[in-house]
Order: structure tokens, then C-alpha cells, then sequence
């Protein structure tokens, strides 16, 4: 038996061996190989307790299924995509940042396109529960494969060895996650003096939950970049595909605006290229870039529609609110690590602070994003509409609703898991900012 609610928008997960167990991963494994009919598929996992297990009926399932198995071992997501980008499919064995109990699996196909909700994971679910397969031919077998020396040297293709800076001192925060299994076999080859934290990998996050997004989860490395008088910290997820920024003074970079710096160093070497940034992003991301020489286009939020733009529109970069920065030359998916190198040709580069150099952006008033429980989100985004398009000066339903006005704009889009509306709002004054979002969260919350 599969139970059906492990299948998410973007991944399979679930409370292990309660929601998610080994049999259910023999029968995903199998349904995974019917679907894509591939003949080779990459799988790693991290490392929680119940990631050995589950890989082992995983692989079963494919394996029986016909295909062969290509075992990349231990490895964090931005490793995984490197790996999955070198063969047709894979499949990671992983739950994130979610708790120990958790497990689950990130799907990939050919040229590491994510398969999601619209995407394939419909299919491989009813497949699954179904759990009635055509016997193979031939079984499929499992060759282990050391990638990780061609996934530093793709990595340290971004670091500027040419400049000439004073030597950065850097707090990397990853939180008891597999970061802490990368990042320091690409940062040995980096100038620079490293202050671990919380490296020791425990997936029962010991210390803190690995979500860089709470607050509450970056406050020990705010004050260890401050006592250790760092340049900036860096905070990680737990399987290493988001990260925040911290600055100097201990302040907290947020995701548009780091967005816009590594846009920014990017367009020195990628003249006129073009730049997506999520629809919650401040206007201040869109017009910086633009006054550096680049393109913009603006994005709806979710890395699986991220990427399908990047690709379509031929997007260098692109940021997401949430900490998933995009790279093209990383097959258009998400690297902290890269992300991490290019703040440090940057600081080294333009010999300013992170904080001097996040300070232009600073224009205008962001609410943050701020979630209410709703019964009805279409109707009551309809609602929202009608009560204001006449001032607007343009309408988008990009993702939910956006609208534009001379002074501020908001942005409602509903949460495609729980009954919830997410409004985001910027204004060009703090009191504007903050007498519309009063007045919205109450029409919201009516």
C-alpha cells in the first residue's frame, strides 16, 4: 500500500515508516522506471537514519524494473542536480530541512527537470498505488560512481583568482544538513578563512531547525559573524539548495537583495544578459539591475516554474524570495555554493562591506510575507480584486494576484498545500507600507 498523501507539489514526503516505508519505495522506485522508461537513473541520499532503506528498496524497484542504477552515494541537492545532469534521470532519497522523522524523494528527467504535481507525479502515483507492473526483460544492476572531484572543479570555475583583495573571513552556518558534507571539500581549495558551524551532520537538526527563511534559525550565526568580526555569513538548508546572507554588522540580507548583488557581479562577465527575480521581490531588484546593464523579467514563485522561464526565456540567473538562487551554468538549478563564491569575488572585487554594498537597495518599505488562514482563497482573491483594480495601474495573475499602484503594491497568491492566502506588500513610505497592509490583512482575514 502507497499512501497517496506523500505525493507533494514538488517532491514525495512523509513521516517515516508511519507515511513513507520501504515498500512503498519499492513500488515508487518501480513506477518512476515505468514512467520516464529510463534506463539509467542516479540516486543519492542524505543522510538520515532512514535514508539507507529506503534507497535499498528504491533501487530495488528500479532495478527490477529494468533500469540500472547509477549510486552517487552521500550528497546534498546542489550535488545531486551536477550528478543527475550527466546521465537522463535521478532520484535523491531526502526530506530537506523537515524534521527526523521525515523521508521522502526529489525527482528528476532528462536535462534535470524537476518532476512535480503538473509534471509526471500525478502519473507516478497512480503507478504506484496501482502497483501493477509489466515484468522487465532483463533486471537492471547497481554501479557505485565518485563524482565529487568533477563537482569542485565545476564549482571553483567561479572564483576569481585573479583579484587581488585582502583575505575574507567567512561563518558558514549548515545547520547539522548536508552542507556540511560539500561545502568543506570545495572551500579547501578557497582563500579564505572559514569559521565553521554546526557542520557535525545530524539530520535531528540538534541545534537548529535547517530553514534559513525563520529568523529564529539564523540568530546564532548573526552573533558568531559579529564575535568572530567576519565579513558576512552564509546560513544553509538542510539539503543545501537555499541560503541566506548575513552581513558584517550581523543584519540579514534578504533573499531580492542578494538577488540583485550576485546580478549584478554577473552581468561584469555576462554583458546584457537576462535576469528573473519572484513576483514578492522589491521594485528596487528589478530597477538595479537595470541601471547595471541587464535585463529583467519578473517570475511567479516555485523552482519547478523557475526553471521551465529560465530555460524558455534563456535566463542567466534568478532569485527567488526564498533563498533558491538559479544558475544557468548549473544546469538551471539552485547552487549555495556558487552563490557563496560570487559574494566573495564580489567583496573582494568592490573592496566594500556587504552591508555598503546592500544599501543602494534599501529604497522602499517591505511588509515581508505575512500568511492568513482563508476557506474560500479564489473567491476571496476575486474579492480583492474588485476592491481595488479601479486605482491600480496594472493587474497580474501571474501567481495569484499582483497589483501595481503609484505608490506600493501587494501581491495575495494562495498556498497550494494548506488554506492559507500569502500577502506580500511594498510601499515607497513606512506609513504607506504599513496602513495598507493593515487595511488588506483585515479585508483578508474578513
Amino acid at each position: 500500500m502507497v499512501d497517496e498523501s506523500i505525493f507533494k507539489a514538488y517532491d514525495i514526503r512523509g513521516v517515516y515508516p508511519d507515511e513513507l516505508d520501504e515498500d512503498a519505495a519499492y513500488l515508487i522506485g518501480r513506477a518512476f522506471v515505468t514512467f520516464l522508461k529510463c534506463k539509467q537513473v542516479v540516486v543519492g541520499q542524505d543522510m538520515r537514519k532512514s535514508s539507507p532503506s529506503l534507497f535499498v528498496s528504491l533501487t530495488k524497484g528500479m532495478t527490477d524494473q529494468g533500469a540500472d542504477v547509477i549510486d552517487i552515494g552521500h550528497c546534498d541537492t546542489p550535488f545531486f542536480y551536477f550528478c543527475t545532469a550527466k546521465y537522463k534521470a535521478g532520484i535523491m532519497v531526502t526530506a530537506s530541512h523537515n524534521p527526523a522523522k521525515y523521508n521522502g524523494f526529489k525527482f528528476c528527467r532528462d536535462g534535470t527537470i524537476p518532476i512535480g504535481g503538473d509534471s509526471g507525479m500525478e502519473d507516478i502515483k497512480r503507478l504506484a498505488v496501482k502497483g501493477k507492473f509489466q515484468e522487465a526483460k532483463k533486471k537492471g544492476n547497481i554501479t557505485k560512481k565518485d563524482m565529487m572531484q568533477d563537482f569542485i572543479a565545476h564549482n571553483l570555475k567561479f572564483l576569481n583568482k585573479k583579484i587581488k583583495g585582502k583575505r575574507l573571513k567567512i561563518v558558514i552556518d549548515t545547520g547539522n544538513g548536508m552542507g556540511g558534507f560539500t561545502f568543506p571539500k570545495v572551500f579547501k581549495d578557497i582563500d579564505v578563512d572559514l569559521v565553521p558551524l554546526y557542520f557535525d551532520i545530524d539530520m535531528s537538526f540538534p541545534n537548529h531547525e535547517a530553514n534559513p527563511l525563520k529568523l529564529e534559525n539564523v540568530k546564532d550565526l548573526q552573533k558568531r559573524v559579529v564575535k568572530e568580526k567576519a565579513d558576512f555569513g552564509v546560513s544553509i538548508d538542510g539539503d543545501c539548495d537555499r541560503c541566506m546572507f548575513i552581513d558584517e554588522k550581523g543584519d540579514y540580507v534578504s533573499s531580492d537583495f542578494a538577488t540583485a548583488l550576485i546580478a549584478k557581479q554577473l552581468l561584469k562577465t555576462h554583458k546584457n544578459a537576462l535576469f528573473l527575480y519572484d513576483l514578492r521581490s522589491s521594485w528596487a531588484v528589478k530597477e538595479f539591475i537595470e541601471e547595471n546593464g541587464g535585463k529583467t523579467k519578473m517570475c511567479r514563485v516555485g523552482h519547478a516554474f523557475i526553471k521551465a522561464q529560465m530555460r524558455k526565456e534563456d535566463a542567466l540567473f534568478a532569485g527567488e524570495l526564498s533563498g533558491h538562487l538559479y544558475f544557468k551554468e548549473s544546469v538551471w538549478t539552485e547552487s549555495t555554493i556558487i552563490a557563496t563564491i560570487l559574494m566573495i569575488n564580489m567583496l573582494r572585487e568592490e573592496k566594500k562591506s556587504l552591508s555598503a554594498l546592500v544599501s543602494p537597495l534599501k529604497r522602499y518599505f517591505a511588509s515581508g510575507e505575512i500568511n492568513s488562514e482563508v476557506k474560500d482563497k479564489e473567491g476571496k482573491m476575486k474579492e480583492l480584486v474588485e476592491l481595488f483594480k479601479k486605482d491600480a495601474k496594472s493587474v497580474s495573475y501571474l501567481d495569484g494576484i499582483r497589483l501595481e499602484f503609484d505608490g506600493w503594491w501587494f501581491n495575495v497568491r494562495p498556498s497550494n498545500t494548506e488554506p492559507l492566502l500569502r500577502l506580500n506588500l511594498e510601499a515607497k513610505s513606512k506609513k504607506k507600507m504599513e496602513e495598507m497592509r493593515d487595511r488588506l490583512l483585515e479585508l483578508i482575514r474578513k
